[in-house]
């Protein structure tokens, strides 16, 4: 287990993410205009599925974490950026999220 104290923090930034980003896509469906929300649901769902998979990947201390979390910090770092155009407070909630996840996503991946 000592291994992947390294990535406790980016572990734990990535599930924050994921969940924040599975709240903003179901609040967005939720939203008078769903069709003006569509990139924001579409980038929560890659967002999500991304932190999920690179959390995984540091869990079991893969060798293939750092890179996986490079493009983990890019989505992150897209949907966080989409999300922070709209003023709704679930899609400021998932900005900061993802930005967090984005930053220390890059730290493992430096």
């Amino acid at each position: 287990m000592a291994s992947t104290n390294r990535y406790n923090e980016c572990i734990e930034a990535a599930q924050r993410c994921a969940i924040a980003c599975d709240n903003c896509a179901a609040s967005c469906l939720r939203e008078e205009n769903v069709a003006h929300m569509a990139e924001c649901i579409r980038s929560d769902m890659d967002c999500a599925q991304i932190c999920r998979t690179a959390a995984a990947f540091m869990a079991r201390d893969s060798e293939m974490a750092p890179q996986l979390c490079a493009l983990c910090a890019e989505i992150c770092q897209r949907c966080g950026d989409e999300c922070a155009q709209h003023d709704a407070d679930h899609c400021q909630q998932c900005a900061k999220a993802c930005h967090e996840c984005a930053e220390a996503c890059r730290r493992v991946a430096a």
